[in-house]
């Protein structure tokens, strides 16, 4: 259990810093690598001949929920998605043409936006061209679609169901009437638990229930109320993430006051309440934000050190490499990120003139893949074996990153870390910390332009 902590730890240790759902962060990706580069990188990744994960993004949103920070697009015209399914299909046709069909897709997800802002037919049609293009293992593979409860009928859970998917994310944030106001996102508990229900019904394989903290107008006591609500759906896994205050990139949070926001007392405070709840409720705590239970597949894969995280969160699929597409979507290979134009627009234009969407990337250096393994061996295994965790590379650990070890040894005098000759492992009080012990392999911190890029550690 995670005791009091003096609240000038946690001054000391909240301050801007990444998520790391890659490394490096997007921020120091360059539009000087384009489309040439990318076929480049997809070229070399079919010479290595990973499986596939595939990622689609669906941008549409009937309502704008105030704390979101995806790239969304708000629309009630159902025409635009149907317009949407041609440049996907588009799309999915070139990166066909450039990827070797023998690849298995293992992994599949629809995220958003709100993929449940397609209709029946919009989600059958999709899936439709998806398996024209790809080899889906759908008798095996994890095939997920994110949904929002307040718009999912039973007829698309039901077309969900009959063209493959397994497992459910749902977005749920807060129960609590105050808070769902402030936020913009008024979703009744009986809309919730109806939906989640029906998704038992139709013997979906998994359901995982998202939350927030660090709404406004949240405590210990709302947000206790929302926790049991969630406990009681009996989900197999709960992402709550902490919420990122960005309105210099988010323009539209400017409509959360920020005076609204708990402080960092309060948070700390949720942060225990979280762990102890979810934690008695038989909940394994799986690296940053997300808890599973003990015989989920992201449990197990943690206990065997197989556990991997990019920009789909959490995940057991890490020898696949990651293909995103449509609008924003970003593309995860062994060697190098890209990503698709962010206007759609200019994807538009792009991938009907047969071009890739590509607008940015990076391709990684042997240092840059390196401290990758490092970070998310911190994020996955919460420790790394000295020994092992640079073998692949034919590097030692101790010798390579000896400047970096100095510097944790800070985080051992706060409790946050365990050092010995063979791991540095994170405590039970250090995975509250874990990006700041993450943002010491960072090798780009320094380098990065003016302003402000990340949200807040805490």
């Amino acid at each position: 259990m995670i005791e009091n902590v003096d609240l000038s730890l946690l001054k000391k240790y909240d301050r801007p810093g990444p998520r790391y759902t890659s490394y490096p962060t997007a921020p120091v990706w360059t539009e000087e690598f384009g489309e040439e580069e990318a076929r480049e990188a997809l070229a070399e990744s079919n010479r290595r001949g990973a499986p596939l994960s595939l990622y689609f993004h669906i941008p549409f949103c009937e309502s704008l929920c105030y704390f979101c920070g995806c790239s969304t697009i708000i629309t009630r015209d159902k025409s635009r998605a149907e317009e949407y399914n041609d440049y996907l299909a588009r799309e999915m046709g070139i990166l066909s043409s450039v990827v070797d069909r023998s690849r298995r897709v293992i992994q599949l997800h629809l995220g958003g936006g709100t993929p449940s802002s397609l209709t029946p037919f919009q989600t059958r049609r999709l899936f439709e061209t998806i398996d024209r293009n790809f080899d889906v293992d759908y008798a095996k593979g994890e095939i997920s679609v994110e949904i929002d409860p307040r718009f999912a009928s039973d007829a698309y859970l039901e077309a969900l169901r009959e063209v493959g998917v397994n497992r459910i994310s749902m977005g749920v944030q807060d129960f609590d009437p105050k808070v769902q106001e402030a936020v913009h996102r008024v979703q009744p508990e009986a809309v919730t638990k109806r939906v989640a229900e029906r998704c038992r019904s139709l013997g979906f394989h998994s359901l995982n229930v998202d939350l927030i903290y660090g709404l406004p107008y949240q405590t210990v006591e709302s947000f206790s109320r929302t926790l049991d609500e969630v406990i009681r759906l009996s989900p197999e896994r709960i992402a709550v993430f902490n919420y990122a205050h960005v309105p210099w990139l988010k323009k539209h949070m400017v409509l959360i006051r920020e005076e609204t926001l708990p402080p960092p007392d309060v948070k700390f405070a949720l942060i225990r309440l979280i762990g102890e709840k979810l934690g008695s409720a038989g909940y394994r705590f799986i690296g940053m934000d997300h808890f599973a239970r003990p015989d989920d597949e992201l449990s197990l894969a943690q206990t065997d050190k197989t556990l991997y995280r990019n920009f789909q969160g959490y995940t057991t699929k890490k020898n696949a490499e990651l293909l995103g597409v449509g609008v924003t979507a970003i593309s995860m290979l062994d060697r190098a990120y890209f990503q698709n134009a962010r206007a759609l627009p200019d994807y538009a234009a792009r991938i009907l003139s047969g071009r890739l969407g590509t607008f940015r990337g990076f391709r990684l250096s042997a240092d840059d893949r390196m401290r990758r393994e490092i970070i998310s061996r911190i994020m996955c295994d919460l420790e790394i074996d000295r020994a092992k965790v640079l073998a692949p590379f034919g590097e030692s650990f101790d010798r390579t990153f000896a400047s970096e070890i100095a510097i944790l040894e800070g985080f051992v005098s706060d409790g946050l870390l365990e050092i010995t000759p063979e791991r540095i492992r994170i405590t039970d009080l250090g995975r509250i910390f874990l990006r700041n012990i993450a943002m010491v392999f960072d090798g780009y911190l320094k380098e990065a332009p003016r302003g402000p890029l990340f949200s807040r550690t805490l």
